[in-house]
């Protein structure tokens, strides 16, 4: 007698402590929906801005503020070559100009004294067809001086190499009083400013790659780094027979670096499938399985079979039907369980 009604007892409390369940956990209805398959590829962050300095005139190399992985800021003095030369052919050029100019003034002199002489009758045509011709070579002389100025300040400001970019310095090509001429390299870096992701795709989901124009760009840590503009290289790797796809960072914060290795996930195939949250499936060692609520609305934890992983959501092979109410929180479910039969 008293062991029926221990059992009435602990079969009360173990319909209360499911009534309980119940009531404390949120369950939702199994419903197919669009899977998206993807293919995992490996990318590569690099810099948009990236550059080799060159020297775009003579000299020797005087000043050298930056070395390798200094930062520098646009605008700023990264290399000084002697400008002894370049200077004395500006002086020259501004001497020939300042004659020219004097010439020109003289000129026009004569050629208007000319010209009034022949408007009463005293000059001659030739006279004033000569004065008319030395005019318009004064003119000529002077633009050439003009020009050989422009050129001569140019090359000395060719002189000073100023950070076409904020950026860092990767690579220092010459060293304090070596020689240059023009187009030897002098400093190379790149900006962290604007970035980009750089994913190598096999041939065979090449064209569905490009025609989708979707991929999603993640790290280690889970994190989905937003992406702007993607360009396909119109052709194949020769010797990987992979096509090129170059993605835009939009938000660069200052932890990602080029030459860093990302996730790029490229859609390859989408279907219909039985999807979960994956905060609804229970795991305890090997099993893998969700707390369903049977025909007398009570919980059974039962074993399923999971495929792909998207999105937060699970795809699920076996186990379960559409429209069966699973267990939002499964682990409030089993540590309920637990607990009443702890007691």
């Amino acid at each position: 007698m008293t062991r029926q009604k221990n059992l009435r007892f602990f079969l009360a409390g173990i319909g209360l402590l499911l009534a309980t369940s119940l009531q404390a956990t949120d369950w939702i209805t199994v419903e197919r929906g669009p899977l998206v398959e993807q293919l995992r590829l490996d990318g590569v962050i690099e810099a948009v801005q990236q550059s080799t300095v060159s020297a775009q005139t003579s000299g020797a190399v005087v000043e050298l503020p930056f070395d390798v992985d200094d930062v520098v800021d646009a605008g700023v003095l990264i290399a000084r070559l002697d400008d002894s030369e370049q200077r004395a052919r500006f002086n020259q050029a501004g001497a020939d100009q300042a004659e020219a100019e004097s010439g020109l003034d003289d000129a026009r002199r004569q050629f208007e004294r000319i010209e009034s002489l022949h408007e009463r009758g005293v000059a001659t045509q030739a006279e004033f067809d000569n004065a008319r011709n030395a005019l318009v070579s004064a003119r000529a002389r002077l633009s050439r001086a003009e020009a050989a100025v422009a050129e001569a300040t140019e090359q000395l400001e060719y002189t000073r190499i100023n950070a076409p970019y904020s950026g860092i310095v990767t690579a220092r090509h010459v060293e304090m009083g070596e020689a240059v001429a023009p187009g030897t390299p002098l400093l190379s870096g790149f900006s962290l400013e604007e970035l980009r992701v750089v994913v190598s795709i096999p041939q065979q989901f090449a064209e569905l790659a490009r025609r989708e124009r979707r991929a999603e760009v993640s790290l280690d840590d889970g994190r989905v780094l937003p992406t702007g503009r993607m360009t396909f290289f119109p052709y194949a790797d020769p010797a990987t027979h992979t096509f090129r796809l170059r993605m835009e960072l939009e938000e660069p914060d200052g932890t990602l670096f080029p030459g860093m290795l990302v996730r790029v996930g490229v859609p390859v195939s989408e279907r219909s499938a039985l999807l979960i949250p994956e905060s609804a499936l229970f795991r305890r060692g090997e099993l893998r399985a969700v707390y369903v609520l049977d025909a007398k609305e009570q919980p059974r934890l039962r074993q399923v079979r999971i495929g792909s992983r998207v999105d937060g959501h699970l795809e699920v092979l076996a186990g379960l039907e559409e429209g069966e109410r699973i267990a939002a929180d499964p682990r409030r479910v089993f540590a309920q369980a637990a607990g009443g039969r702890d007691s």
